[in-house]
């Protein structure tokens, strides 16, 4: 069976190797077990037929009976489109094809009875269907299982005729040459334990369901199995680490700490920030290796704990980094702990692409021979020149910005594996954090210093942009400061959003000098450009900084107090909320205001609906992640989630997700390394990496 399923896609019948090479290409099917993987993303109930006057917009994917009543051709250029006036006794819609339609007049001529299939929309105040499909009753199969299954295309499959359709079709054939059932991939006794289907069942029913219950019953199976193998291997590795890497033991609290704690400290720990502290130092003392994934949202003190987890292991004579994505942000960094320590006897440096050659020379030095204390910087800490004397502590910020074999070059600088603090601001959704951070014990700061006031969230149309004008003038005359960002440097042809450019020229004109200063910040600017025109800001020579996101991460302006975000309909719910905690640093009332055109799709309107209601980072990541999905969240994005999730959805099955967690927990702790008989399948599909190839090294 599992020779068959090997096979090249190419070979089976239908395919060849042009549409073989875009099945490859376009949706990573390579063999037949890759196309048995591809599952439906939803069903279309075939039983049912609606009249015109049943049809409205929100309905899902509808078939109605009627009769073409004729053709006209309309628009020119891209616009140029088929339209069809169809109809039933109970009135008339229109049908519409923007391209490859010659077709359709030849085969359905006016007058002739078809059976449509689509999903409404409205155009024009109009109900119609794009690109419906067509069939003559005549020809209609009966379909054995009133649920067809509908799969994911691209628009290149579709020109070549590769529809959701024709896919079904090459399910069926594939089904059909089976040379014999699946091998089961999960034991009797889970399989009975949980009265789930077996794989053979639950892989023919996921494509062509007798019913609705057969339909629920694979894909609960399918799902399972899905997460629950995920589980199992990161929390087997997470076993193994804790049982088999030793740690370095920092068991003292010296004096470091303890001067800190009674005489720099700048105000009170909040309670999360103890309690997320005391989990450290259990870790930092119990001789395993630390690794913590710390999430905070921006502004709840995460840096003051990293500190205070760098001067224990300063306090047991070991040396620590911190590792930041951008020079911006490890800059910042750099001051923060520098002012935090100042009159403390700590040897600290920063390290970047731009440090000069003399001065790396001396950190060098310094590092090797034990009388730098604390290093500071981007990628730059990973050459191979860079070596520590005594590496004891590694603080890694907005992680998801690092490859795994980059952090893996900083475990290799220290004699035994140094303890890891992860840090990031990017609130992760507690299924996501689950999967993505499974090996990882998890602390949350959820509490921000006293003193802070929650910022206020306004959203405003473009059209009351001058009123928007005013309230700025106001806020400067008070002697605050004010972001506004744009999501793009030039204008785009293809979109229409506010740029950069065209942004502060308009602001120029609102605000002139010399009355008012205003910077810009953008990446396409020189570092030291950038650097100048920051500094600028944080003295509080400008009133406005005009930027793009730039300034996501790494300005902390306490006298900031009001961004501006234009076309905030372009942005992620995460990274507007990233971009609302550069305001709101200091005592004084802070505001958001979004400001968008009035064309917002429904997505839009929830994020900025969203950010308007709540200032809590978890809920808002919980919308984010419903909304576009697990690998799109931001922070995740960059290095993509880890695995290729073929059927589950993390927003949508938590609850499966915890069930497969809590089963993998219970098999490991009565048997870690999986080698009683009855878990036998578990340790074969362990070590093949599960059936949907999961990538495990990127889990680190």
């Amino acid at each position: 069976m599992q020779n068959f399923l090997q096979q090249d896609i190419k070979f089976l019948p239908g395919v060849g190797p042009a549409r073989g090479d875009l099945l490859n290409k376009e949706i990573n099917v390579n063999t037949f077990e890759d196309l048995i993987y591809h599952f439906p993303y939803r069903y279309i109930d075939k039983s049912k037929f609606y009249k015109v006057n049943e049809i409205n917009p929100d309905l899902p994917f509808i078939q109605i009976r009627g009769t073409i009543k004729g053709y006209a051709s309309l628009g020119g250029g891209r616009k140029k489109r088929l339209v069809a006036s169809f109809g039933d006794e109970t009135g008339n819609i229109e049908l519409i094809w923007f391209k490859g339609a010659k077709w359709i007049p030849e085969n359905f001529p006016p007058g002739k009875e078809v059976v449509v299939f689509g999903k409404p929309t409205v155009f024009s105040k109009k109900i119609n269907i794009v690109h419906p499909e067509m069939e003559d009753p005549a020809k209609l199969k009966t379909v054995k299982s009133s649920l067809q299954a509908v799969y994911s295309t691209t628009e290149r499959m579709k020109s070549n005729y590769l529809t959701s359709k024709a896919i079904s079709k090459l399910q069926s054939t594939l089904i059909q040459m089976l040379p014999a059932n699946f091998n089961e991939t999960l034991p009797a006794w889970l399989l009975k334990k949980l009265n789930f289907v077996n794989l053979d069942t639950a892989l023919k029913q996921i494509h062509f369901p007798n019913n609705t219950n057969d339909y629920k019953r694979a894909e609960l199976r399918l799902k399972f199995e899905e997460l629950f193998y995920i589980q199992l291997n990161i929390l087997q590795k997470k076993s193994l680490r804790k049982n088999e890497f030793k740690g370095n033991v920092f068991s003292r609290v010296g004096e470091n700490l303890n001067n800190f704690y009674q005489e720099k400290l700048p105000f009170e720990l909040t309670n999360a920030q103890k309690r997320v502290l005391k989990e450290i130092r259990y870790d930092l003392g119990s001789g395993k290796q630390m690794n913590r994934l710390l999430q905070g949202d921006v502004g709840s003190g995460k840096t003051l704990v990293a500190l205070m987890s760098m001067l224990i292991a300063l306090d047991n004579d070991f040396q620590t980094c911190l590792m930041a994505p951008t020079e911006i942000l490890a800059t910042q960094h750099f001051n923060s702990l520098s002012k935090f320590m100042e009159g403390l006897d700590i040897n600290i440096e920063l390290l970047t692409g731009s440090t000069k050659k003399a001065a790396r020379v001396r950190i060098h030095e310094s590092l090797e021979d034990g009388t730098l204390h604390m290093l500071v910087g981007t990628h730059a800490l990973l050459e191979d020149v860079v070596q520590f004397k005594n590496l004891g502590l590694v603080i890694i910020d907005e992680q998801h910005r690092f490859g795994v074999a980059q952090r893996a070059k900083l475990w290799k600088k220290s004699k035994v594996l140094p303890h890891v603090l992860v840090m990031t601001a990017t609130p992760i959704p507690r299924t996501l954090a689950m999967t993505l951070y499974g090996d990882l014990d998890i602390s949350v700061i959820d509490e921000l210093p006293p003193g802070r006031k929650p910022i206020i969230t306004k959203h405003s149309f473009d059209s009351k942009r001058l009123h928007m004008f005013g309230f700025l003038k106001q806020e400067i005359k008070k002697g605050r400061q004010i972001y506004i960002v744009y999501p793009l440097i030039q204008e785009s042809e293809k979109m229409d959003y506010k740029d950069l450019e065209d942004g502060y020229e308009r602001i120029s004109r609102a605000f002139p000098i010399p009355e008012y200063q205003v910077s810009v910040v953008h990446g396409k600017m020189k570092s030291e450009e950038k650097a100048i025109s920051m500094k600028h800001f944080v003295e509080g020579r400008t009133h406005i900084m005009v930027a793009t996101t730039v300034i996501e991460v790494g300005v902390d302006v306490p006298n900031a107090t009001t961004m501006v975000i234009e076309s905030a309909e372009r942005f992620g719910l995460s990274q507007l909320h990233q971009l609302r905690g550069r305001v709101g640093r200091g005592a004084d009332q802070s505001y958001c205001i979004l400001m968008t055109g009035y064309k917002l799709s429904d997505d839009g309107r929830k994020r900025i609906e969203t950010m308007v209601r709540t200032t809590d980072g978890f809920e808002i990541a919980e919308v984010d992640m419903k909304l576009r999905g697990p690998g799109d969240i931001e922070g995740t994005q960059q290095s993509g989630v880890p695995f290729n999730l073929k059927i589950a959805n993390l927003a949508k099955d938590q609850q499966i997700l915890q069930l497969a967690r809590d089963i993998a927990e219970k098999i490991l702790e009565e048997d870690p390394h999986l080698t009683d008989e009855k878990n036998f399948v578990f340790a074969k599909h362990v070590r093949k990496g599960s059936p949907q190839k999961i990538s495990w090294d990127n889990i680190s």
